[in-house]
C-alpha cells in the first residue's frame, strides 16, 4: 500500500506501549495493531484525531505516502 503508517516511531518517541496507546485512544489493541502494521484499509478521522491528541503530533507524523519503488524496497 502506498500509504505507510509510522505509529511505531511516535510510540518510541513517547516511550509508550501499544496497549497504553490503545487504552488512551479508546480502541482495541488488535485494531491498533492492524493500523500500525499497515493492514488497515481505512482510518476514521476521529481515530486519527485521537491518535494525534494522545501522541501530541500531526497526522503527517503518523502517515506518509511512498512510491511503489520505495514500497518494494521497504524504505
Amino acid at each position: 500500500m502506498p500509504i505507510a503508517v509510522d505509529i511505531d516511531v511516535m510510540l518510541a518517541r513517547r516511550k509508550m506501549s501499544v496497549g497504553e496507546l490503545a487504552d488512551r485512544v479508546g480502541i482495541t489493541p488488535a485494531n491498533l495493531a492492524v493500523l500500525k502494521n499497515g493492514r488497515a484499509k481505512a482510518v476514521r478521522f476521529a481515530t486519527l484525531a485521537a491518535l494525534c491528541e494522545v501522541l501530541e503530533c500531526q497526522p503527517g507524523d503518523l502517515l506518509r505516502w511512498e512510491t511503489e519503488a520505495e514500497e518494494a524496497v521497504g524504505v
